[in-house]
């Protein structure tokens, strides 16, 4: 009878979920089996060819999926637990047998399961034992993936790059822009940074409440108005977009001012010349990280925001 084998990915990054994979082999083992080994020590070309063929060809593959959110709610270990049981649960639903569970390490995820006693964990698994290795690889593929796509939502942090670990960069990245939901707020050093940041955002509050108020009143009017939302705050170190919105196959970058009142001018007043070439500069890093809007006529707006009830005064193209 077959092994199940079982790996992690990404217990020790600041950021992005912990992936634990779980792989049934086909048996008799096609040649390629022969060149699995652990993911860390393959090429990405070659851990994707793999990862190919390991999801076309084995028995079973599953995935087990432990966000940062639930990891800071829960706590690693258990997290590890979780997306073990997860991977499992997901090979057992597509029935193909198997007579031995191999887990990399020394801890028994699955203890207190009715699958406990199929275990055994091997120090060095994903080098090997070529099930493991195969787990390894495909948690590593998806797990990288699922980075890349954070990047294009939370561009600047470089995760394309570092896929959520500790990295100079990306310490550097935390500490210009601040944490994003992908962080993990419980471990360190995100837990002292944002000890930090919590001094400097009671300052900046009320500032803030008002900030995100105008925008809620300024998407409203503008789905209201046929647009979609896009995004918004599109934010890297350079440039900050409030909200991009599209309407008649046209792209929309609006800036948001709020005035309690309207002695000093209204939303234009504010967007003098430079603010507009910092605009003009904002759509084209948006560009850089979301291609697929190349073909599209851009436009700069702005929508003026007052008063207590937040009522949106008017928006218009520049």
């Amino acid at each position: 009878m077959a092994i199940l084998g079982i790996d992690e990915v990404g217990r020790g990054p600041l950021a992005g979920p912990l992936v634990v994979g779980a792989v049934i082999l086909p048996e008799p083992w096609p040649e390629w089996v022969n060149e699995l080994k652990d993911s860390k020590k393959l090429s990405v070309k070659k851990r994707k060819s793999l990862n190919d063929l390991i999801v076309s060809e084995a028995l079973a593959v599953g995935l087990g999926w432990v966000p940062a959110r639930e990891i800071d709610e829960v706590g690693i270990s258990e997290a590890l637990r979780l997306a073990t049981r997860r991977a499992v649960k997901e090979v057992q639903s597509k029935k193909a047998p198997f007579s031995q569970i191999v887990i990399d390490g020394k801890v028994n995820f699955l203890r207190g399961t009715a699958l406990e006693r199929y275990v055994s964990t091997v120090v060095k698994a994903d080098n090997l034992v070529k099930e493991v290795s195969a787990a390894s690889i495909v948690a590593k593929v998806a797990r990288d993936y699922y980075m890349y796509e954070v990047e294009s939502k939370f561009p600047g942090y470089g995760f394309e790059k570092h896929v959520g670990y500790g990295t100079a960069i990306h310490l550097k990245a935390i500490r210009e822009l601040g944490v994003c939901e992908e962080h993990r707020k419980s471990f360190e050093p995100i837990k002292s940074i944002m000890g930090l940041e919590s001094n400097t955002k009671t300052v900046v509050k009320n500032t803030t409440v008002i900030g995100v108020r105008g925008e809620d009143a300024v998407c409203k009017y503008l789905v209201k108005r046929g647009h979609k939302i896009v995004v918004r705050n599109f934010k890297t170190k350079f440039c900050e977009i409030d909200i991009v919105s599209e309407f008649e196959g046209k792209l929309y970058f609006t800036e948001v001012k709020y005035r309690t009142h309207d002695l000093y001018g209204g939303g234009l007043a504010a967007i003098i010349v430079s603010k507009q070439k910092q605009m003009r500069f904002a759509t084209e890093v948006f560009l850089k990280y979301h291609p697929e809007f190349y073909n599209r006529d851009l436009f700069l707006a702005v929508a003026s925001v007052s008063g207590e009830k937040f009522i949106v005064e008017d928006w218009f193209s520049l």
